[in-house]
Order: C-alpha cells, then sequence, then structure tokens
C-alpha cells in the first residue's frame, strides 16, 4: 500500500524518463517490501528550479556533490517494515535509477513515512486494510 510522490526538477524528466522512475521504485518495493504488483499509486510533481533547494553535499561522503538531477522520493507506507528491508529498498531504487537512467546515487534522497493501517482508504469511504484484518480475526 505505498503511496509514492516523486519531486524533481521540471524538464529534467520527459515522459518516457518518468515511466522508468515509476517502475524502478515499484519494482525495488514489490521485491524488499513485498508489495503486490497491482498496489502502484505514484505522483510526479516537478517544480521550477526557483522552489527547489537543496544542500550539494549534505552527509555525502568522499566530498561527492548533488547536482540538478536531484530527485527527491517520498514513501508513505504501512508500518512493519524491518530497518534490513527499509537499507535494501534505499539501495535498490538509487541503484536502479542511476543503472537506468544515469543518475548519480547521490542525487536520490529518499524518506519513508509509516503510518498506521487505519490511516488508509483506497476509496468508497472504507478503511479497507483494517476492515480486511478484522474480516480475518474472526
Amino acid at each position: 500500500m505505498p503511496f509514492v510522490n516523486v519531486y524533481y526538477l521540471e524538464h529534467q524528466l520527459n515522459d518516457k524518463e518518468l515511466k522508468k522512475v515509476s517502475n524502478c521504485i515499484h519494482q525495488s518495493l514489490i521485491q524488499h517490501f513485498h508489495i503486490p504488483k497491482d498496489d502502484y499509486f505514484q505522483l510526479f510533481l516537478p517544480y521550477p528550479s526557483q522552489h527547489f533547494f537543496y544542500d550539494s553535499q549534505y552527509l555525502l561522503e568522499n566530498g561527492e556533490k548533488r547536482t540538478n538531477q536531484m530527485i527527491y522520493i517520498s514513501i508513505t507506507c504501512g508500518q512493519g517494515r524491518t530497518i534490513q528491508q527499509k537499507k535494501k529498498l534505499y539501495r535498490s531504487i538509487a541503484e536502479e535509477l542511476h543503472t537506468d537512467l544515469d543518475i548519480s546515487t547521490d542525487n536520490i534522497f529518499i524518506t519513508l513515512n509509516e503510518t498506521p493501517l487505519e490511516n488508509w482508504s483506497f476509496g468508497q469511504g472504507i478503511a479497507q486494510m483494517v476492515t480486511q484484518k478484522e474480516g480475518q480475526q474472526k
């Protein structure tokens, strides 16, 4: 049930590249968070350069620098993944984007926001994840 927002500089990625970014993120979520293939909800949000800020070196090792290829990926998901799963997800997304789009791993900024199941509705005004869980406990 991840919901993914990707923030990037306008004109940085064309439609084909956006689809590649989307696929890289989704495949990494399937592999490391074991989500269903059809659990696919993503938004891509371009920003003009005057609205896009970052420090070029914060917490980077070996004197590397971020560039104007910076991409922010925000993943909201349910709770319960291990630290190892999270680390593998971050690494997988960064490596896939580097391999498929030649984006430096220094430019891949990922945040993960975990929310309880009752905070999700996939439509129809229903908390499906809670309803499913309650049905399994009967």
